[in-house]
């Protein structure tokens, strides 16, 4: 009989915001995977220390790269596709043997996670649940208590790695949108808000529901400094009740 694997969504990082489902599923898996820059635990393990099971046997998947090439460098892709292709098949001698494997998530399991790519490398030959997860951009504007659409407003998700002319233009036709993958694109997306005539409504969230979260005017962040885990927030003002 061959496992299941399940993609288990962890939320935006504070461990309290783990379903049921989520906390259900790891602690009946023999065997967790997640992803984790070489050398370091990885956050995601990190969100699941307080509900993993005590007898399981650890899998880390570390990344060959992650901030050393940029996205656009085709040497990026080179790295990761043989990676991902390698760490599928670590999951799949798991799977084959009949054991069941917890691959924890960051956020939700299907939106900008790693586990997309080990998911459409198995899912033809072994059983997959999928148990969604608060996405990080819910938890930050749930930080910030920042309303983000109304009425008929559609909201648009952004990464910040897209050309500074493109954000500009995307945001401008936008009633309301959420820019992620910040980091070392800070000083340009912040540029494209500002072009866009955005600048005074957009809001900067660090570590939203993490230790060291922070929520500001991005018109008053100015250092040109943000961590991975943060995101700019452009609320809609569409109908009101």
């Amino acid at each position: 009989m061959l496992g299941r694997l399940y993609g288990i969504g962890l939320g935006p990082g504070d461990p309290e915001l783990m379903t049921l489902k989520a906390v259900r599923c790891l602690q009946a898996a023999p065997v967790v995977a997640y992803f984790a820059k070489r050398g370091r635990r990885g956050h995601a393990r990190a969100i699941a220390d307080h509900a993993m099971p005590a007898h399981c046997e650890e899998v880390a998947l570390e990344y060959p790269v992650t901030t050393e090439i940029a996205l656009e460098d085709p040497a990026y892709a080179a790295s990761l596709a043989p990676f991902y292709t390698e760490a599928a098949a670590t999951l799949a001698r798991h799977l084959a043997a009949g054991r069941d494997v917890a691959l924890l998530c960051e956020g939700d399991p299907l939106f900008f996670g790693s586990f997309m790519h080990l998911y459409i490398r198995l899912r033809d030959d072994f059983p997959v649940t999928i148990v969604p997860g608060v996405s990080g951009m819910s938890g930050c504007w749930s930080a910030a208590g920042l309303p983000m659409s109304w009425g008929d407003d559609v909201v648009t998700i952004l990464p910040g790695t897209l050309p500074a002319e493109v954000l500009t233009a995307k945001l401008r036709a936008s009633d309301a949108a959420v820019i992620m993958k910040i980091g070392t694109n800070f000083v340009k997306i912040r540029a494209a808000v500002e072009a866009a005539g955005l600048l005074t409504d957009a809001v900067y969230v660090e570590r939203g529901t993490m230790e060291g979260e922070r929520v500001m005017p991005l018109a008053d962040k100015r250092d040109g400094v943000a961590p991975y885990f943060s995101v700019i927030l452009l609320p809609g003002h569409g109908r009101r009740p």
